[in-house]
């Protein structure tokens, strides 16, 4: 049941004034305020999307008092994390398969009003990182990394439901991992992240040959393009069609890379609007360039 939020997406003002423990005509006068945005269906009944109600209980302070309601674990809000404890229960989570105890940990960060990028670099990415270590040493199995990979696929793209969805004239984003880079978190994270500033992105995944890479630059003309790279099978080769993608787009495009396979000698050879070694760089790159494009006045 990992999707959850899905099923209770939108919510009526009944389910959400009882998840967070108020009158359902004290809900209303906030709705009516600008609050808590609001829909309404045919019939003329409020509907409140869940990305509007978890922005209003962020900013608000809100206590969940019963956040099933809403799809989330029934512990979620209960209590206060430190980024570094927070990590240590989801790798435990992660190791164990425990899917309850890892999407309590992110979106109770969420709430706390944490942003995307320090989710994902002081969380996810690091927790992944010791898990990465521990494989190296022998002390956990194949299955669990590949187990807690999929686990954390699923908690992305809930945390992507809860995000407010772009306006229609926001910039676009795209980006993807290259061929022989079959690590596709780190650019779910990055499309993630970029969502959380506004942009309307999108990850178009891991293993893309630099050919489609090209078509999908040529064909969808975004404001940014990433390249995340976290390995990379033939050098020389990935740096001629890196060089080649990049004569093509430049400067129309803002072309940022990062990944743990760009070590300094090889970015020496590759050209780019910026090169971002974590999440939160990108978002400081990423809201100058949304700030460009948005109308004065």
């Amino acid at each position: 049941m990992w999707n959850r939020l899905i099923v209770k997406n939108p919510l009526t003002p009944k389910q959400v004034a009882r998840a967070i423990g108020v009158s359902e005509s004290s809900l209303k006068r906030w709705c009516d305020r600008g609050l808590i945005p609001t829909v309404r269906t045919a019939g003329g009944h409020r509907r409140l999307p869940l990305a509007g109600v978890l922005r209003f209980l962020r900013e608000n302070e809100h206590r969940l008092e019963h956040p099933e309601i809403l799809g989330l674990p029934a512990s979620t809000g209960q209590g206060e994390w430190t980024l570094g404890r927070a990590r240590e229960h989801l790798v435990r989570g992660l190791l164990e398969g425990d899917e309850t105890v890892c999407r309590q940990v992110v979106f109770d960060l969420y709430l706390a009003e944490q942003s995307i990028a320090a989710i994902c670099d002081e969380v996810i990415a690091e927790a992944f990182r010791e898990i990465g270590d521990q494989w190296d040493c022998g002390n956990i199995e194949i299955y669990q990394e590949r187990r807690g990979c999929e686990i954390a696929s699923r908690l992305l793209f809930e945390l992507q439901l809860a995000l407010p969805a772009p306006a229609a004239d926001a910039p676009t984003a795209i980006g993807g991992t290259p061929e022989g880079d079959p690590y596709s978190l780190s650019t779910g994270m990055v499309a993630l992240a970029l969502r959380d500033l506004g942009w309307r992105a999108t990850s178009l995944g891991s293993m893309l040959p630099f050919s489609t890479l090209k078509a999908a630059v040529a064909n969808g003309r975004p404001k940014l393009f990433w390249l995340s790279v976290s390995a990379i099978d033939h050098r020389e080769q990935f740096l001629q069609q890196y060089h080649d993608l990049y004569e093509e787009f430049s400067p129309q495009v803002a072309i940022v890379v990062g990944g743990r396979a760009l070590t300094e000698d090889v970015r020496q050879q590759m050209r780019y609007a910026a090169y971002c070694d974590n999440l939160r760089h990108l978002s400081s790159f990423a809201s100058l360039l949304h700030a460009q494009t948005e109308p004065i006045g």
